[in-house]
C-alpha cells in the first residue's frame, strides 16, 4: 500500500504546486488575487533569483527527490542505505510549508493586506505529510526487516 500512495503523490505534487495556495489583496475592497507555488516562484524569479533558486529546491526539487526516492526504494530498485539521504530530502521539504506559513502570519500581523487560505494549502500540506509519513514508515520496515534478518543470524 505504501508504494502506490508514494506514486499517487508523484501526481499530487504537480496538481499542489499549481493550485491555489491563498487568496490575497492589498485592501478589503479591492479583489484578491490567486497565489499559488508556482506563481510565488514566478514572481520570485524576476525579483531576487538566489531566493527563488532555495525555494525552488525546498518547494519542487526536495519533495519530489524524496518521493521518487521511496518509490524507487519500495520497488527495490534503490538500496537501503540511501534512506538516510532521504530524510534529509523529507526535512528540506518542509521548509516550504513554514515560508507560507511565515508569509500569511506576517501579511496578516502588518493588517494591511487580507489572505484567504484556499484548498491548494491544504493539499500541499496532505502531500507534505503524507510524504513524511510515508519515509518513517519505510523506515521502520525496513528496520524491522534488519531487525529479524540479524537475529536469525
Amino acid at each position: 500500500m505504501l508504494r502506490y500512495l508514494n506514486l499517487a503523490l508523484l501526481v499530487a505534487y504537480p496538481v499542489a504546486w499549481c493550485a491555489p495556495l491563498m487568496r490575497a489583496g492589498l485592501l478589503p475592497l479591492f479583489g484578491l488575487s490567486e497565489i499559488s507555488v508556482m506563481t510565488g516562484l514566478q514572481s520570485l524569479w524576476a525579483s531576487d533569483v538566489f531566493l527563488a533558486l532555495v525555494v525552488t529546491v525546498f518547494a519542487l526539487f526536495a519533495p519530489y527527490l524524496k518521493t521518487i526516492g521511496l518509490a524507487l526504494l519500495h520497488w527495490d530498485l534503490l538500496s537501503p542505505r540511501c534512506l538516510p539521504a532521504l530524510r534529509v530530502l523529507g526535512k528540506l521539504a518542509m521548509a516550504d510549508i513554514f515560508l507560507i506559513a511565515l508569509y500569511i502570519t506576517l501579511t496578516k500581523g502588518i493588517g494591511v493586506g487580507r489572505i484567504e487560505v484556499a484548498w491548494g494549502l491544504y493539499l500541499l500540506t496532505a502531500c507534505i505529510l503524507a510524504s513524511l509519513w510515508i519515509g518513517l514508515r519505510t523506515e521502520q520496515k525496513r528496520d524491522t526487516r534488519t531487525t529479524v534478518s540479524d537475529s536469525e543470524t
